[in-house]
């Protein structure tokens, strides 16, 4: 038996509350669990997108259950729905007023691809006034693809070059 005042124990007066980590892995881990998404619902995904921040899915598992309704207090935009070329300049221009580092979702077929809609009024996807980061499958796509999404960015932020950016700027 080892006895409590051996030299092997934690030692509170040198070890303090110091963690050792790299500055990119802080700010990463920072950024990926207090992500708060600015809520793009166009169309029937938006139904699916809400049903993410009820109980049964909840999405504050994974610190993004701050649903902002002001481009300046988000750094995900989920863009769930159709987008038509008469909302596709609010949607860039919410996009442009998101502070960086920013990401997207792209939610369902019709956001990812324009869906089933081939017409004179309806973007063929997004990511053509956009830059997206990840793109969720489905018409409408479930509240569970949505998680999934997330974890996936969230695996995204994990690995990017955060320091780098900071001090260069």
């Amino acid at each position: 038996m080892v006895s409590p005042n051996t030299d092997l124990a934690y030692d509170s007066k040198i070890e303090g509350d110091v963690v050792v980590t790299k500055l990119d892995s802080a700010i990463n881990w920072i950024r990926t669990n207090s992500m708060w998404p600015m809520p793009m619902g166009l169309a029937c995904c938006a139904i699916e997108l809400m049903a993410v921040g009820g109980a049964k899915f909840d999405i504050a598992r994974f610190g993004a259950e701050v649903m902002r309704f002001s481009p300046r207090q988000s750094d995900c935009m989920i863009v769930a729905g159709t987008v038509t070329y008469k909302m596709a300049p609010q949607v860039r221009r919410i996009y442009d007023q998101m502070a960086a580092p920013k990401w997207v979702i792209a939610m369902g077929a019709c956001a990812s691809t324009g869906g089933m809609y081939r017409s004179y009024a309806t973007l063929q996807g997004v990511d053509r006034i956009i830059p997206v980061d990840v793109y969720v499958s489905g018409c409408p796509p479930r509240p569970e693809a949505l998680l999934d999404a997330l974890m996936k960015l969230q695996a995204k932020v994990k690995r990017e070059r955060s320091a780098s950016r900071l001090l260069s700027a």
